[in-house]
């Protein structure tokens, strides 16, 4: 079977190994003609930053270029972003990377033509309504990794560098117009990479199946991809080279962020504040995080994973599910506790005060206190 192809939903998808060489294609079909290319340090001087350069330059589409993104990006990344956008006279984003470099660049889009402050877009009720729609650039997004699934969500996540706290940015508008999955970006990506991010697209459809929210179809999705987790992560991890396994992988980066549309819960509360604060690797603390959040909402989660264990080809319902996670953050090299990401358990009340204003707080399936978060907390150190 060849996995490639175009599809619609949610948004326009050019999918397929090679197509990065669509991307004028795909920034004219976005209505851009001065693209900038926003992505993180660490990949502005690799050949798949230089190869996307080389061919928007051939198009004629200039060569417009903004690095300066931190792992987790931040108001001061942002304004830096908007400026370079503005001063270069660039007409629309192409997102380019990981989850950093996605959500910068989607917020730098975003943000190009609003007058208030980032903070005041908040995903807290309708406060969304106060962007002007009109003043979004249009974004083309290209992942480089298979993780966070940002190339197909409305939302970003920024760092509040002076409260270090991970705020969620969201308008319909900052979902890409046109996504461009090539897996052959995916290739060099370093074992430890793989695994954090492939953890993250788990956790994500995890926790969307997990939720108490009604939404059969994202119900669905979120099994799909918890199988294609379980069979091309392994495959991804050992060979890099493996492109059936780098597809799939991306494909349940995508289904994952599409699925949590259902609800996040317990391990994104833990993991943000970790982040911020800590400034792990958002994938492999969530990973981290997962074995103790599965045994807190056992309970309220048991009969719905004793039936997805079944179509997994888990044995021992739950519990078995519960043993495949740990064993496969085991054969991935995750560490077993925060401790070795660099959290210090001195600090636990304050972070237990910030996971309990993350919005991802609601779709667990067990109502959260500022007690069990530091609990939890204290688990998973």
């Amino acid at each position: 079977m060849t996995l490639t192809g175009n599809w619609t939903y949610p948004t326009a998808i050019r999918f397929g190994a090679g197509r990065l060489k669509e991307l004028p294609e795909a920034c004219a079909e976005a209505g851009m003609a001065r693209p900038l290319l926003v992505t993180d340090r660490g990949l502005a001087d690799l050949p798949i930053t230089a190869a996307a350069l080389d061919i928007l330059e051939a198009a004629g589409l200039g060569r417009g270029l903004f690095a300066e993104v931190d792992p987790n990006p931040n108001e001061r990344n942002l304004a830096a972003g908007v400026e370079a956008f503005r001063a270069g006279g660039h007409d629309g984003v192409i997102a380019f990377g990981g989850g950093s470099g996605l959500d910068l660049g989607k917020m730098v889009a975003f943000m190009s033509g609003q007058t208030r402050p980032v903070w005041d877009f908040e995903d807290i009720g309708d406060w969304w309504t106060r962007a002007d729609a009109e003043a979004i650039a249009p974004i083309v997004a290209v992942p480089t990794t298979a993780g966070t699934g940002s190339e197909v969500g409305r939302a970003s996540v920024i760092t509040n560098s002076e409260t270090h706290e991970k705020k969620i940015i969201f308008h319909p508008r900052v979902l890409p117009r046109v996504v461009l999955c090539d897996p052959e970006l995916t290739v060099g990506m370093p074992r430890a990479i793989t695994a954090g991010t492939g953890l993250d697209a788990f956790a994500h459809c995890v926790e969307a199946f997990s939720s108490p929210h009604y939404h059969p179809m994202s119900q669905g999705i979120a099994l799909e991809g918890m199988r294609l987790v379980k069979e091309y992560l392994p495959r991804a991890y050992a060979d890099g080279t493996d492109l059936e396994a780098r597809a799939h992988m991306m494909s349940a980066a995508m289904m994952g962020s599409t699925a949590f549309q259902k609800g996040l819960g317990a391990i994104h509360a833990l993991s943000h504040p970790i982040g911020a604060v800590f400034n792990a690797h958002h994938g492999t603390t969530n990973a981290v995080c997962m074995p103790a959040v599965l045994a807190f909402n056992a309970e309220a989660i048991r009969e719905r994973f004793d039936s997805a264990a079944a179509y997994l080809g888990i044995e021992g319902g739950f519990e078995g599910f519960q043993a495949f996670v740990q064993d496969l953050n085991d054969r991935m090299g995750i560490p077993r506790t925060l401790a070795e990401l660099g959290a210090t358990p001195e600090r636990i009340d304050e972070l237990a005060e910030m996971a309990i204003q993350d919005p991802s707080c609601g779709g667990n399936p067990v109502a959260l206190t500022v007690e069990d978060l530091r609990t939890l907390f204290h688990r998973c150190m």
